[in-house]
């Protein structure tokens, strides 16, 4: 007989009123299964945490940094496993039975592969290499299912960390072959990519991941990053 697994679902948003309804109602289709949703604003001046509160799930407020807002949403879960899903994405419908079962199949933590919405054309080569097991690849587009006592373990996310918050935890999870990548994609914004080409996001994208490897401060990695964006 299949057991149910609760799942806490934690949303970071800064001004994500133009995307967060679509996104909850596509986790809100899961009304047999018990998931607790959390939004953690982090300073909104739209009405986002209007919007989630209007669709009956829990919003608090927070410092704007999404590692401080994964890890407040964290603090307060109920529930054993914890999944960061980040407000301009859309995970598939099947979810929940997704997560649950690599989940019982012993790994720690699962994501997703990626798919953009509406993008350039080259942006399937992006999505061609995201279903390899590179740390390259990954990123918090592409969601992630952890449990809640392996999240604590890791450290939770640096909250020292302005930018790629995620890496330190999905890097570890690598090492130890305890993170599943699902082969079925994410639906991800591309809205980045708006009046910016392909190659200059890609260049921004590798550079950030470059200094990471190096070691540079989150600071130093975000203000590159701004500046090869232009």
């Amino acid at each position: 007989m299949s057991t149910k697994v609760n799942i806490t679902i934690i949303i970071p948003t800064l001004n994500e009123s133009q995307v967060l309804g679509r996104l909850l109602e596509r986790l809100l289709t899961q009304e047999n299964h018990k998931l607790e949703i959390i939004v953690v604003d982090g300073g909104s001046n739209d009405i986002t945490l209007e919007l989630a509160k209007s669709y009956g799930v829990k919003a608090i407020a927070c410092e704007s940094s999404r590692a401080k807002q994964m890890n407040e949403g964290a603090k307060i879960a109920q529930h054993d496993i914890l999944y960061f899903v980040h407000a301009d994405t859309l995970p598939p419908l099947e979810f929940y039975e997704d997560g649950k079962a690599y989940l019982e199949k012993g790994y720690d933590a699962v994501c997703y592969k990626s798919e953009f919405e509406n993008g350039p054309f080259m942006l399937r080569l992006n999505q061609f290499f995201s279903q390899f097991y590179w740390l390259v690849s990954r990123g918090g587009d592409q969601s992630l299912f952890i449990r809640k006592s392996v999240f604590e373990a890791l450290g939770r996310y640096n909250e020292e960390m302005v930018v790629m918050e995620e890496y330190p935890i999905i890097e570890k999870l690598m090492k130890t072959k305890k993170l599943a990548v699902i082969n079925k994609p994410i639906l991800i914004s591309t809205r980045k990519y708006i009046g910016r080409s392909w190659l200059r996001v890609s260049r921004a994208n590798y550079a950030a991941f470059k200094l990471y490897q190096k070691g540079a401060d989150s600071e130093v990695i975000r203000a590159r990053y701004a500046e090869l964006l232009g």
